[in-house]
């Protein structure tokens, strides 16, 4: 039988990847170095167009390697959920965050929260498949009942694991929102 725990290793990614392009009242590029954006005639992430910085920790700067692209540069982050208005200067676009005020810090939780529960429920729907599985090999005579129980007792102790990882990864998120 695959591990069990490689098969989840892909939703604890994703979170993590999501969770980090939180905005936490300091400006950071992975906000917005995953940012896709429609140029060339194909989608890239933003990170493959340009270079961003952060010169201090309210701004970002982008600067793209082809000017061609700012405009829809601009546009992509302009469509994000980041709450940021990007300002064209020149050749570079500026993206100033302003400091977060306590709805802001209540609705990045709610965010976080939201992106925790969704990795859960496909946690689950993968232990799910995991026990019809090994409850398959059961019956087809491939696993003993002792065997059986043993597996079901190994892909709930991983879930358990990973539901603790979840809950510190959105501990850890949520403290670095509150901080003022």
């Amino acid at each position: 039988m695959i591990s069990s725990s490689a098969r989840f290793q892909p939703i604890l990614t994703h979170l993590k990847k999501e969770l980090s392009g939180i905005h936490t009242g300091r400006a950071t590029p992975s906000l917005v170095e995953h940012v896709i954006v429609e140029a060339y005639g194909t989608k890239s992430p933003l990170q493959s167009l340009a270079a961003i910085h952060a010169p201090e920790p309210q701004l970002l700067v982008v600067e793209p390697w082809d000017s061609g692209v700012t405009k829809e540069i601009e546009q992509a982050l302009r469509d994000t959920d980041l709450g940021v208005n990007p300002v064209v200067d020149g050749k570079v676009i500026r993206l100033p965050f302003p400091s977060m005020s306590d709805e802001r810090r209540q609705r990045m939780q709610k965010i976080i929260q939201e992106r925790a529960e969704g990795a859960k429920v496909s946690i689950r729907q993968v232990r799910e498949e995991l026990i019809k599985t090994v409850r398959a090999d059961q019956k087809n005579g491939t696993l003993s009942e002792d065997q059986m129980k043993l597996e079901l007792k190994n892909i709930q102790s991983v879930v358990d694991d990973l539901v603790k990882k979840i809950e510190a990864m959105v501990e850890g998120k949520t403290k670095e929102i509150l901080t003022v």
